[in-house]
């Protein structure tokens, strides 16, 4: 990944109401979530949320396919572990055993929070 797509992504993200919706889109892969219901979880206008997705999905974050009246919009994952590596990529300057727990927390299959007794 390029640094300006990098900085494209990460200014999308940095805004509160977007942020919320890609994290839920995330959440609800591989079904995606039509606009207008991502419009009522968040609790913003539906033309305002319109903005919102557009923003992600220029910056490659999310896109939309129509299914009859609905636009339904998914998370790109391939993208979203795009930016990730591009932020780890030189994590801890090589050092394995530095990097460790930060890796240790982005695995997605570790054990459950109360079974490690972390959150």
């Amino acid at each position: 990944m390029e640094t300006t797509n990098a900085i494209a992504a990460l200014a999308a993200l940095a805004q509160a109401t977007r942020l919320d919706t890609f994290r839920r889109l995330v959440a609800a892969e591989p079904d995606g979530i039509a606009a207008g219901e991502i419009a009522r979880a968040v609790g913003v206008p539906q033309n305002t949320m319109s903005a919102h997705l557009s923003t992600l999905a220029n910056c490659g974050l999310v896109w939309g396919e129509r299914h009859s009246r609905s636009i339904i919009y998914r998370a790109d994952l391939a993208r979203f572990r795009e930016l990730t590596t591009f932020l780890l990529q030189d994590c801890c300057g090589g050092r394995p055993e530095i990097c460790q727990p930060l890796i240790a927390e982005l695995t997605p299959c570790r054990p459950a929070a109360k079974e490690t007794g972390r959150r």
